[in-house]
């Protein structure tokens, strides 16, 4: 039986939390971002958070945490996810650069088979250096930029282009370990038992 369930198909996500000693079995949810309108930024990446988690949960073993999350970028009031085309990424970049946008990721953490659930969205702004239209045409051309919540990571390429970051590192990778520890607490698993040995 897994110890944990991660709801995402997030690469980095599931580098962070291998990295931090949990090793997350990846059930993919297939739920369809693009459903959710009209919600506020930070609003938006808590629902689709839990919406990844109640579809995954059902099917876990009970007794098993499930997380899910979703992460949008926020700039001038507008929730940003993934680009998806080289086109809107490149826009999103002359937009970007050279301002400040916060990173808001929804987590949504369900013990599987039971009514047992805690929910919180963690936010960090995120400083991006000006990017001349060279350097917004390389990285796009890299890939990297269109699969990702902002159009950059901080953890790979796009770690260059961020001057700075005010609040937690990881939430912008994707999953807030200090938030994570503090709702498996209210779920009653303790953190330091998911830790793989």
């Amino acid at each position: 039986m897994p110890r944990f369930v991660l709801a995402s198909a997030s690469p980095a996500r599931l580098t962070t939390l291998r990295n931090a000693g949990l090793d997350p079995e990846v059930v993919v949810s297939g739920v369809d971002e693009e459903q959710v309108v009209g919600l506020a930024p930070a609003a938006l990446a808590q629902r689709l958070a839990e919406m990844k988690c109640d579809a995954v949960a059902p099917s876990i073993d009970a007794g098993v945490p499930v997380l899910g999350c979703d992460s949008v970028l926020e700039l001038d009031g507008e929730a940003l996810g993934k680009p998806g085309v080289p086109e809107v990424a490149r826009e999103r970049w002359r937009a970007m650069r050279g301002r400040t946008g916060v990173l808001h990721t929804g987590h949504c953490l369900r013990i599987a088979g039971t009514e047992q659930v805690a929910t919180a969205t963690a936010s960090t702004v995120v400083h991006f250096a000006d990017l001349d239209d060279a350097e917004i045409d390389a990285y796009v051309a890299t890939g990297e930029p269109l699969q990702v919540a902002g159009a950059f990571t901080l953890d790979s390429l796009g770690g260059a282009f961020v001057t700075g970051i005010e609040g937690d590192p990881h939430n912008v990778v994707g999953v807030s370990l200090p938030l994570l520890r503090d709702l498996c607490a209210a779920v009653g698993v303790r953190w330091t038992d998911l830790w793989v040995r």
